[in-house]
């Protein structure tokens, strides 16, 4: 594989527009549990922006529409997840495709395997959707998928690579403008390295980095172990573990300084907020940046408000 050209990605000065600017740009994620805060966010979210619609375990496809058309009643686009180790049949995909483009004017899925060991019905993979060639009969012109900077838990680095690759081929080749939105990280370096090697590669997808909005340190690392994020986990593994700090908050500002400062403008194409629970507060917080209530510290990150 071709390595990164690391001085490419080494930080510049930050310019505060920028980091404004990608609070502005990027998109959100929200449970079905959180749909009832949607009117409260209406004055916090711009029209337009992109909500992906995330899928519980035990959540019903139809849950998902009905959130995704409460998202476009608010004025944003819906982005429902679609873990298709969930699809027990070709009929339920194509079920769910037409609802979704009809109730919620849905244009865009994010793709991924879902993590479970079994599939219930035809589709282990994206890739297996892919083939079957539905998306764009249903009226979809985009598609988000799965990018892991750091790797899987359960699948050699090796296999991620070359799935990433063929996912994107796929989805090109059947006409769709095709985003890689990774897994939450915690340090930047994996992902730029990821996104370098993508490039140099000749990919043009849209590259789009997964950042955790600001929530307790506890709730982090729980997450980060049941999503097997990687390497960078050691930015929360460093603090000590006491109960004060277990139940004190870590932000994404200094993560995001640093990517605002990547002199690279071709590298990656703006970030996804992940609210594990905080959907709200994250809309609060967003706004607060993307107005430019911020001030750059002089530790390498900044301080809202």
């Amino acid at each position: 594989m071709t390595q990164p050209k690391v001085e490419a990605m080494a930080p510049s000065v930050v310019d505060p527009a920028t980091i404004a600017r990608l609070a502005r740009e990027c998109s959100i994620e929200i449970n079905v549990q959180d749909a009832r805060l949607l009117p409260r966010a209406r004055v916090l979210l711009p029209a337009g922006k992109k909500v992906y619609v995330s899928h519980l375990p035990k959540q019903t496809w139809q849950q998902t529409i009905d959130t995704c058309r409460d998202v476009r009643e608010m004025g944003w686009e819906p982005v429902p997840h679609v873990p298709v180790r969930l699809l027990d049949s070709e009929r339920t995909l194509d079920a769910f495709l037409l609802d979704a483009a009809s109730r919620a004017e849905v244009t865009e899925i994010l793709l991924i395997a879902g993590d479970y060991p079994l599939a219930r019905g035809p589709y282990s993979a994206a890739a297996d959707v892919l083939h079957a060639g539905k998306l764009r009969n249903h009226g979809l012109s985009r598609i988000s998928m799965a990018g892991h900077p750091e790797g899987h838990p359960k699948v050699p680095l090796v296999e991620i690579r070359r799935a990433e690759r063929e996912k994107v081929t796929l989805a090109q080749a059947a006409g769709l403008e095709v985003t890689l939105l990774t897994q939450f990280f915690f340090e930047a370096p994996p992902f730029l390295e990821w996104a370098a090697n993508l490039r140099a590669d000749g990919v043009t997808a849209r590259l789009i980095g997964g950042l955790s909005g600001p929530a307790s340190i506890a709730t982090l690392l729980r997450y980060a172990v049941r999503c097997g994020v990687g390497p960078s986990i050691r930015a929360l593994g460093a603090r000590p573990t006491s109960l004060a700090k277990l139940i004190g908050d870590h932000g994404p500002e200094p993560l995001m300084r640093t990517l605002a400062g990547v002199s690279r403008p071709d590298l990656y194409d703006g970030l996804h907020f992940f609210t594990f629970g905080g959907f709200l507060r994250t809309c609060e917080w967003l706004q607060r940046v993307g107005d430019g209530e911020f001030t750059l510290d002089q530790h390498g990150g900044f301080e809202v408000g």
